[in-house]
């Protein structure tokens, strides 16, 4: 199979969220011939501007491209992306490459392998791990299950993007190994969450908590910057609570079918789903998943921090 490299082959690219968009500009910075589509106009104006065409309809876009590109809210955007009457398995011609980058079930990932492989289309699904700073400066991590012919002819384009690429195995195994990722992520921070609670409690200073805590060797990359914006107050979202929530409930479900306990992922869960829960009743803006510290100091009576000011 040939190289997927900028002067060989037309990309297009489905889904211009928060990593779908920055990851997109990367592949034009590589001098990729990029067509893209949002169901947000306004997402697929941002990208032009950069150069990138702007497809229509999925369907304009799937026969058109050689590869496509997908990064996507959930498993139902993936299936109506790809499996409807005007999806991308009804446009594309066969010989053309699926990436598909969105965290789904494994059962999604190898639904999309057999239906595209039924029309001559070869797909990876390539499991994103990594902030949107990791998108915007290519240093993002991925996690791919599928072919490894395809998965090696892929690379010129994972190099455009990410900073390493594994294979894990055949088909959804990148997913599999995406929610083992966030399985560390989300408990992780929970853990956190109650051990700055505990000494809060204790009498530690907050600000010196986080400050010290985040220098030592249990906190992971993924949650040092976290303790910084927390020391503030600061929420918004870099990984959006929902996006966590929706997460854990494919985690849970994965562990349901394979008969596996998982007693401190159904804690965690529990009280994304509770901080998830009061933001929606409040009509809150959208948080990051970091918020469950919040939560976990509401619960144990301990006074919110102000955000510091803004300086001019």
């Amino acid at each position: 199979m040939k190289q997927l490299s900028a002067n060989q082959v037309k990309l297009g690219f489905i889904g211009l969220g928060n990593m779908g968009s920055r990851i997109a500009k990367r592949l034009l910075d590589h001098r990729y011939q990029l067509s893209v589509y949002d169901r947000d106009p306004a997402k697929t104006q941002v990208i032009a501007t950069h150069g990138a065409a702007v497809a229509e309809n999925i369907h304009e876009l799937a026969h058109t491209a050689d590869v496509v590109l997908s990064c996507l809210t959930n498993d139902e955007a993936v299936r109506s992306v790809y499996a409807e009457p005007d999806g991308i398995f009804a446009g594309a011609r066969p010989g053309t490459v699926v990436l598909e980058m969105s965290t789904v079930s494994p059962e999604t990932s190898r639904e999309l392998h057999k239906l595209g492989a039924r029309g001559g289309i070869e797909v990876l699904d390539v499991a994103i791990s990594g902030s949107t700073t990791a998108a915007e400066q290519g240093i993002l991590t991925l996690l791919a299950g599928g072919n490894r012919e395809l998965f090696r002819a892929a690379e010129p384009i994972f190099q455009a993007v990410a900073k390493q690429h594994f294979l894990l195995g055949g088909a959804g195994s990148g997913t599999a190994m995406k929610l083992v990722v966030n399985t560390l992520l989300g408990v992780g921070m929970q853990a956190i969450a109650e051990a700055v609670v505990l000494g809060e409690i204790a009498g530690l200073d907050r600000e010196r908590l986080l400050e010290v805590l985040s220098q030592t060797a249990v906190i992971a990359p993924a949650h040092a910057g976290k303790l910084t914006k927390a020391a503030i107050n600061d929420y918004s979202p870099q990984f959006p609570l929902r996006l966590m929530n929706k997460d854990f409930q494919l985690i849970l479900t994965a562990a349901a079918q394979e008969h596996v306990h998982m007693p401190a992922t159904e804690a965690a869960f529990y009280v994304n789903a509770d901080e998830l829960a009061n933001d929606e009743l409040a009509q809150n803006d959208e948080q990051d998943f970091s918020a469950v510290l919040r939560r976990m100091e509401e619960l144990a009576g301990i006074a919110a921090v102000q955000p510091a000011p803004m300086t001019s």
